[in-house]
Parts: structure tokens; sequence; C-alpha cells
């Protein structure tokens, strides 16, 4: 998928537009606490996008409570935005889970997530997303995805 609105910003641009969490965990691979973000608890219908770029990424009827006190989505809004990497950082084999555009971390996937919605468990770090409310779709141009919440 090729969208011009949907470009990575320069270190620069980045720095000045998100916050220092919103930085460290998108462009240096940190992880925001549990519990203590912004999503973790959002029970709002709606559509989750790439705080760097704009892509869209998950949506609400995909996340659920997993208790692990981020947000947990059984799968992406589109496998073709977003990109997985193994990940062998502290001494662990995990798979990261990227924008595929903006190329900003996201979080891990694991597979302990629901076996009724596939087994995947898409682990999020809020600090990563926008949320945009089902209400506020077209007005944000994100408008395609409506049809979602009929």
């Amino acid at each position: 998928m090729k969208n011009r609105k949907y470009l990575k910003l320069n270190s620069k641009e980045l720095s000045e537009k998100l916050t220092p969490i919103q930085y460290k965990v998108t462009q240096e691979s940190a992880t925001e606490r549990p519990f203590e973000n912004e999503y973790w608890d959002n029970k709002k219908d709606g559509i989750y996008v790439d705080i760097c770029s704009g892509e869209p990424l998950f949506t609400s009827k995909d996340k659920f409570d997993s208790g692990c006190g981020w947000p947990s989505f059984t799968k992406p809004l589109d496998n073709n935005l977003i990109e997985e990497k193994k990940d062998l950082t502290y001494n662990m084999g995990r798979t990261e889970v990227r924008s595929k555009l903006g190329d900003s971390h996201l979080g891990h996937v694991f597979n302990d997530g629901p076996r009724e919605k596939g087994g995947l468990r898409y682990c999020i770090n809020s600090a990563s997303l926008r949320f945009i409310p089902v209400e506020k779709l077209e007005e944000e141009g994100y408008g395609e995805y409506l049809d979602i919440f009929s």
C-alpha cells in the first residue's frame, strides 16, 4: 500500500512532535510501564494508528483485556502495514512488531492470545499509538474504516 499521507517524519520532526516517552518507544524500541499508559484500558470504539506516520494499525474490535497492562489485540487491521522481526534482546526470543512505513517500534506479538481468535496477542505500547474514536474517523481521514463498526 503506497499512500503519501503515511510517510515517516525525520528525527528532528519526530522529536518536535512526540513526547519523550513516545520518542523513546517508537524510535529507540523502549517499553512504557504497564498499567500506566493511555490505552491499556480504553474500551471506546475506534482505530489505533501509528503516532508517527498515521498508518492504521489496530481496531477496538480486535482489542481484548489480556491482563498485561498494555493494549492487546488479536490481529492488525492490515497485515501489510506491520512488520514482524526477531528480537533477541534481554536474552529472550520474541517477535517485535513495527509499523511498515513509519518503521515505529510498536511492541511484540506472542502466541498466548485467545485461541478462538487465532491465538495471537499483539502487546502494543500506548506511546506508539494515537486513538481515533469511531465518531471522528471521517473527520480525521479514516472514513473507509467506518464499516467495521456498522
